[in-house]
């Protein structure tokens, strides 16, 4: 009676994953994406520095905010309103003396 479960089960979970589409390649799907090109203005103050093998653009139009174009790992640009990346460090109080 077990084998017969066990059996029943093992050809519907074989049911199943025959029945799945086949996944998209992510490959694929990068090559055919247009790519975009964020380009500095010719009014705009443009600094450059590199900081870990990374270059670094600030860029500042006039009267408006600056921003800056980070150089990504595949040689693209990745455009941030500031240099904080989010990381937080843990401030617990672990102890206080009086």
């Amino acid at each position: 009676m077990r084998r017969l479960i066990v059996t029943a089960l093992v050809l519907a979970v074989a049911q199943v994953f025959a029945q799945s589409p086949p996944l998209p390649s992510l490959q694929e799907d990068a090559d055919d994406a247009p790519a975009v090109r964020i380009r500095p203005g010719k009014q705009d103050k443009v600094e450059r520095a590199v900081v870990g093998g990374r270059t670094i653009l600030k860029v500042t139009p006039p009267g408006g905010r600056p921003y800056y174009l980070v150089e990504g790992p595949a040689g693209g640009w990745e455009r941030r309103g500031s240099l904080d990346d989010g990381t937080r460090v843990p401030m617990w109080t672990i102890h206080s003396f009086d």
